[in-house]
């Protein structure tokens, strides 16, 4: 729906279906259930265009691109007043009912797979963007894995690392072209919006900042020049406008950024957010001298293990060190009296605040509202909260009203 910040909508990551017939019976069936419990227009008298942030995997993406399929789903976003303003291209393949953890990031930006599955992602989007009401059609943005998944990879040795960002920079290039092109000819403007998350090739703002300066700007200001006759300062600004940053507020949270500090530091490079994931994650601190309360609060932890998704913990140290761990049992294992604080990427519910002994991070999520508000740096903002089947099962509620709850919550603190 549109806000008075820009685009609000829910992922659709959320919903099984890795083939497109699936996939779009999920949506039938949700949400139109899903906008009879939001809020009307401001003069209350219709319910307002509800946003949806499209997550197809490969194989739903080759069978949308189908004519007629195509043709199909945009009747029946018109037919339910629906549009499509962002896509999460970070799931390539199973995402739902079977065992994810790190093979969220395959393939990744190393391999020709995914250039193909995201140059695909982006010629639907720019079919599906809506206009606005001048008849300008609204940006778009489609959210990518952080290049890959630095476990795989023999991360300390320099040479090898510089060869992965390389490779991967080299194959991302090829997709900054192709919207160069469908910009050209379709006259959208759409960007490929980098995830950072604990583990990935891109960890965190600064790293994401460093990958971009050192190698990105660089390699696509030297390729640029020479594909599309640009002058440098061009290409730099086309680069600018096409790659940006997915500001997931849990994966931040998770790694103790402040909103303040992830914004100012890109403010000063000149780079952008293309969108904001809404997202907490569960956080709780130990307490020091209580080793019944420690433990407690570790076995809340525990309650959260589950085998479908990665859950990387940092843990903050009585001396402020951060440790990271993989997954949630390499913490549990390693916990120790040095611990003070951990966070835990598990996408929890934005409407509760605490989980027994844990708190989550919604707090700043607020913050990044409240700071849109101010010096508005995004137009663009998607609920994700995709891990409800796997939550304690004191927290399973009826999906679609579940999703309604947090975009309310979302739409109060707008």
């Amino acid at each position: 729906m549109k806000t008075d910040i820009g685009h609000l909508g829910y992922c659709t990551n959320i919903h099984p279906g890795e083939s497109w017939a699936d996939h779009f019976a999920e949506l039938q069936r949700a949400i139109p259930a899903l906008k009879a419990q939001l809020p009307l227009s401001e003069d209350g008298s219709q319910p307002r265009p509800f946003g949806i942030g499209l997550r197809l995997s490969n194989q739903a993406s080759e069978e949308l691109e189908q004519p007629e399929n195509l043709i199909a789903f945009q009747h029946w976003l018109a037919d339910n007043d629906c549009y499509i303003f962002t896509m999460n291209g970070f799931p390539y393949g199973g995402f739902h009912h079977t065992v994810v953890k790190d093979q969220v990031h395959a393939p990744d930006w190393t391999t020709e797979a995914r250039v193909e599955y995201t140059k695909r992602l982006f010629r639907l989007l720019a079919i599906l963007l809506p206009v606005d009401e001048l008849g300008n059609a609204i940006q778009g943005g489609i959210s990518t894995s952080p290049l890959s998944y630095r476990h795989w990879f023999e991360w300390n040795q320099p040479a090898a690392r510089d060869y992965l960002f390389s490779q991967t920079t080299q194959n991302l290039l090829e997709v900054v072209a192709e919207l160069i092109t469908l910009r050209q000819q379709t006259d959208r403007l759409m960007h490929l919006d980098i995830e950072p998350e604990p583990d990935g090739l891109l960890e965190t703002t600064d790293e994401f900042i460093a990958w971009y300066t050192d190698y990105l700007l660089p390699m696509g200001i030297e390729q640029l020049t020479e594909q599309f006759g640009l002058t440098d300062e061009a290409a730099e600004t086309a680069i600018c406008e096409h790659v940006r940053l997915c500001y997931d507020v849990c994966h931040a949270a998770v790694s103790y950024e402040r909103p303040v500090d992830v914004l100012d530091k890109l403010k000063k490079y000149g780079l952008r957010v293309g969108k904001v994931q809404i997202s907490a994650a569960l956080k709780a601190d130990f307490p020091a001298d209580n080793a019944t309360e420690r433990a407690a609060v570790k076995e809340t932890f525990a309650r959260f293990n589950e085998p479908t998704y990665l859950h990387q913990v940092v843990a903050r140290t009585t001396a402020n060190q951060l440790l990271r761990f993989a997954d949630l049992p390499d913490a549990l294992a390693a916990f120790d009296d040095t611990h003070a604080e951990w966070r835990a990427h598990f996408h929890v519910p934005l409407f509760a605040d605490g989980y027994g002994q844990l708190h989550s991070t919604r707090d700043a999520i607020t913050e990044v509202i409240q700071l849109q508000k101010k010096r508005s740096f995004t137009n663009q903002f998607e609920v994700e909260t995709y891990t409800w089947d796997v939550l304690p099962a004191e927290l399973k509620t009826n999906l679609v009203d579940s999703i309604a709850r947090e975009l309310s919550w979302v739409a109060k603190q707008l």
